[in-house]
């Protein structure tokens, strides 16, 4: 398969690769679902990002993750829906669209209402190609035939529908209630417009003297104005202090309004002075106080921030002007008694970018106890939706109990419009709270009900007000279905089966999705929520606007490739749930941990681009192992296979079990860390070498093929494990090496995902290997250690006791010859020294040669010996000498006990023979029970290694210093934990062996 190389230029570059493959995908539907189709669904719909966004470095690592469930699961043969779309950004857009007609001198009201949508869906329609376009650039398998948004109008059917069946149930009603004011953007916002900051205030503390002249009370507060509202003070009944004043009176200060003291057990005896001012109309614990003690509500407020006529003199005055105000009046009339430095937290509308104003209005309302108790009866008996990580249950479980009515009207133009109409005829053509009102699906439905109501002379005018966006997004897994009509969508995809989310909106949106749905299907809209965590920048803080901290994805992913930026994202993740931390360097807008995921790619490329040049027959001959498959075919049996054959399909059906394992429980950071080991460990630095010598031309044609075909075989599914993550790369690579032709190619996209054969799977070759592997990884670092020149071989010496050991060294010793560059490779029983040698074989007619030479000389000597012999003088003088040497031998050596046992272990064991002594300047390293030794006579510097091995034993001998003062002092070894302890003494024992190893290798060395 040379040939196949030119399509796999030398250097991969990712941007005119992914743009590529983006445009493939796309232009060939490859991600277009069908409901019909069989497999067991699968179906994600996208959290919808902002039509106004642009991707951010949270919409990067939530695509990423979402895009590694969708593409694995596609490739597990499964009915795979990734439904994408945008969310029309209520308030986002209407304040954009304020400020440019500020710019042009002009508001909303006088533009109107039907030339301000005008302008809403112009922008819109230049706009929200941004973020879409970007997400694409991710690569994200979506179906974008499908995109859909929030005010579409399938979407916008759906929402008329939920409002006026809620509405019909009478869970939404039109009432009086204490919502969130931006007197800004003069709305009401919802909880999650709300954006609490710290700030450096003050409390000021004044009194309200008793009605009846005994004495008065002391209250502090950090919003001295509204006490122009205020209808009573509260104590804690349980107070001593103050349970005696329950029930009498106090006089308001400057309105002279005579209100009384209640007990209440919210009241904090701790907070202050133990007495609060009660201001039902402008707090929200106040108003619901208020409701216990029917206490009434002053509203001293108008609309923009100003008071009205309540507030009496100060009427007409800004909020904060008042402030000032009132504070100079009470201190004029006495009763002001401090004024403390108060820091304190304050809710700012996201929206105007004011503090917000806690405002009695009349507004609509879902009644939420009936959504949120049937939602908790199918978290309680169902246990759905399972929330990954599942602790994220109990503060899902926690907000439903704790959740009151939803504010669902927005004084806004940009949305859904309240499908409400006013009969204006009965209140004077003016729309107040008391005006009556019906609820339809449309402008002919309202006027049905209207003239039957009211008569045919009825005049009408609908809603101004739009909803709380959060109302369409509880609505999106179904509603972006079909519903409310049963599509064949809907009764395929529908629950979907994983939403994926950041924990910050669990409370708004996710609780919101799963009340809608149980509501109006019966169903939770998902079974499983999958929580991720935050991005956080280089210095682990959450990147905000506020604090300028943010990443661009787009910089990183312009300079390393989108594989780059996504596999680095999800790599990151240790654990289901986890905050990750991006590395960064802002000078250079560079991203270390990016770039390592760019070098994976470039290490998978180049392994690629090995094993396709090598996958011909030789000799410039471009057959392919498996020319007429569209896919490598499984290696040879197993009787053909070699050693490290056998450990990499082990290795790799290993792999295909713990990277399914991991992806199906969520552990989607510890799987892509899996397949990095294995892929650059045991495929690119292990197997790749050990198989180097079996893909020359001269090498045995049966094994070179059965490497061909298992280097093949084992690169695919690679390629397919990894291309969730890395989706551009793997498809680029996979194309080239199963030939795809060029017309109408098959997509790696679509593959069935690897299936684990058990039977390929040796846990006993593996720990053979592991043992090698651990080896040569010693010899290396030694051979480092020591400055041995990459070209350089050594001689090595492994030590062992273990039989065990030593027979897999010694089954595995040319892959340690191989990849260790060893030229004499010795392996020697410690105990008996016992040892076998191996020498690269060298040429056959020079060891043929060898053997007759050693044959002619030893009959040469034994030639010789004999004429000695046979001379008369000198056969008798040699017969002389020999009897004389043995009676000395057997005297010296035999009769007695120490001098035989001397004599066996001279003979027999070894010990002082060359074969077992160490040789001097040699270097060694331990691998568990196992003893390298490397002499580097004439190999390297002697000086050099003496000076690191001296480093080293200093280092040793202070780590037990450290661990010996430690284990002698009472304290620790009396209070540890039993295994901290023992720790302890297993760190001590190593260092005392390594140093013990470091000190003789000194010694041979001649130090």
């Amino acid at each position: 398969m040379t040939a196949t190389i030119l399509n796999l230029p030398s250097l991969y570059e990712p941007f005119s690769t992914e743009a590529k493959w983006q445009k493939f995908w796309e232009d060939n539907q490859v991600y277009k679902a069908d409901s019909n189709k069989n497999g067991k669904p699968y179906c994600i719909v996208i959290p919808p990002p902002n039509v106004t966004g642009s991707l951010h470095m949270g919409h990067a690592f939530e695509s990423a993750l979402i895009d590694v469930l969708v593409r694995y699961h596609r490739m597990q043969g499964r009915n795979t829906l990734w439904l994408p779309g945008t969310d029309h950004a209520s308030i986002a857009v209407h304040t954009m669209l304020e400020k440019q007609l500020k710019t042009e001198g002009k508001t909303r009201y006088e533009l109107g209402r039907d030339q301000f949508l005008e302008r809403a869906w112009q922008w819109k329609a230049e706009s929200e190609g941004t973020i879409v376009n970007q997400l694409r650039r991710l690569g994200v398998s979506a179906d974008w035939s499908r995109e859909r948004f929030t005010l579409d109008e399938g979407l916008s059917k759906a929402v008329v529908e939920a409002f006026t069946r809620l509405y019909d149930e009478g869970l939404i009603y039109r009432g009086e209630y204490l919502v969130n004011w931006c007197p800004a953007s003069q709305s009401a916002v919802s909880d999650v417009e709300v954006e609490n900051q710290e700030v450096n205030g003050n409390l000021w503390h004044f009194r309200y003297p008793l009605t009846d002249g005994s004495g008065s009370v002391e209250v502090a507060t950090t919003r001295p104005e509204t006490m122009l509202g205020d209808t009573a003070v509260a104590v804690n009944p349980n107070d001593d202090r103050y349970k005696h004043l329950i029930g009498k009176t106090v006089t308001l200060p400057i309105l002279q309004r005579e209100i009384p003291i209640i007990g209440d057990e919210f009241v904090d005896p701790t907070f202050g002075t133990g007495c609060v001012k009660v201001t039902p109309a402008h707090d929200l614990n106040d108003f619901d106080m208020g409701k216990r003690h029917n206490l009434p509500l002053i509203n001293i407020m108008n609309k923009d921030g100003t008071l009205n006529a309540n507030a009496g003199e100060f009427q007409g005055q800004d909020r904060f002007v008042a402030r000032k105000n009132v504070v100079s009046r009470l201190e004029a009339d006495g009763v002001l008694v401090k004024i403390e430095d108060y820091k304190h937290t304050v809710p700012y509308s996201d929206r105007g970018k004011v503090p917000i104003e806690p405002l009695l209005s009349t507004q609509w309302f879902v009644k939420i106890r009936p959504l949120a108790d049937k939602t908790l009866e199918f978290l309680d008996q169902q246990n759905s939706p399972q929330f990954v990580p599942q602790r994220w249950t109990k503060v899902y479980r926690d907000w439903l109990v704790k959740l009151k009515d939803w504010c669902i009207s927005r004084q806004l133009w940009w949305g859904h419009q309240i499908p409400a109409w006013y009969a204006v005829s009965e209140t004077d053509g003016q729309i107040t709270d008391n005006t009556p009102f019906v609820v339809a699906k449309s402008e002919a439905e309202a006027w049905e009900k209207a003239k039957s109501q009211f008569g045919e002379n009825v005049k009408l005018e609908q809603d101004p007000d739009v909803l709380d966006t959060w109302f369409s997004s509880g609505l999106w897994p179904f509603s972006t279905l079909g519903w409310p009509e049963q599509t064949q969508d809907l009764t395929t995809y529908y629950p979907t089966t994983t939403l994926v989310t950041g924990f910050d909106i669990i409370f708004f949106w996710v609780a919101r999705m799963t009340m809608m749905g149980g509501h109006f299907t019966g169903k939770m809209p998902f079974q499983t929520v999958y929580i991720h965590g935050l991005v956080l920048d280089e210095k682990g803080q959450k990147m905000s606007k506020t604090k300028g901290n943010g990443i661009d994805p787009l910089l990183l992913i312009d300079k390393y490739g989108t594989d780059a930026l996504r596999y680095t994202l999800v790599k990151e993740v240790a654990g289901a749930g986890q905050d990750i931390r991006l590395e960064y360097d802002r000078k250079k807008d560079e991203s270390p941990s990016v770039e390592a995921s760019r070098n994976f790619a470039n290490k998978l490329w180049n392994a690629a681009r090995f094993v396709m040049m090598n996958l011909g027959t030789g000799h410039g001959d471009t057959e392919s192992p498996f020319p007429a498959s569209p896919r490598p075919p499984v290696p040879a049996s197993s009787q053909s296979l070699e050693l490290s054959d056998r450990w990499i399909l082990s290795r790799y059906h290993q792999v295909i079990k713990q990277t399914s394992n991991y992806i199906d429980t969520y552990g989607l950071g510890e799987a892509a860390k899996g397949l990095y080991e294995f892929i650059w460990g045991d495929f690119c630095d292990q197997y790749i070498e050990l198989v180097k010598s079996r893909l020359q031309p001269d090498a045995e044609p049966a094994s070179r093929r059965v490497a061909q075909q298992t280097l093949a075989y084992v690169l695919e599914g690679i390629l397919k494990l990894l291309h969730p993550f890395m989706p551009h790369i793997t498809e680029e690579i996979w194309q080239s090496l199963t030939q795809q032709p060029t017309d109408s190619p098959q997509t790696l996209a679509l593959q069935l995902y690897p299936q684990v054969d058990a039977n390929l799977i040796d846990l006993a070759v593996e720990e053979q290997f592991e043992l090698l592997i651990d080896t040569i990884r010693t010899i290396r670092n030694l051979r480092a250690e020591a400055d041995v020149k990459p070209g350089v071989k050594v001689t090595a010496n492994l030590q062992t006791e273990s039989e065990k050991e030593r027979q897999i060294l010694t089954a595995g010793q040319i892959y340690i010859q191989d990849l260790a560059k060893v030229e004499t490779l010795t392996i020697t029983d410690k105990q008996n020294n016992q040892s076998v040698a191996a020498k690269k074989p060298q040429n056959g007619l020079k060891i043929i040669g060898l053997t007759i030479l050693g044959i002619v000389l030893a009959r040469l000597g034994f030639a010789v010996g004999n004429t000695i012999y046979q001379t008369a003088i000198i056969g008798t003088f040699f017969e002389m000498v020999g009897f004389l040497y043995t009676g000395w031998f057997v005297t010296q050596n035999l009769l007695n006990a120490e001098a035989r046992q001397k004599l066996w272990k001279q003979f027999f064991q070894g010990t002082e023979s060359q074969q077992a002594q160490e040789p001097e300047n040699a270097i060694a390293g331990v691998i568990g029970t196992i003893q390298v030794v490397i002499p580097l006579s004439g190999v390297v510097d002697i000086e050099v290694v003496r000076a690191k091995l001296e480093k080293s034993l200093t280092k040793a001998e202070a780590e037990i210093q450290s661990l010996s003062a430690r284990l002698s002092n009472p304290n620790f070894v009396g209070k540890a934990r039993a295994d901290v302890v023992q720790g302890a003494r297993d760190a001590l024992a190593e260092a005392e062996k390594q140093a013990e190893i470091l000190r003789a290798r000194l010694r041979g060395l001649g130090l």
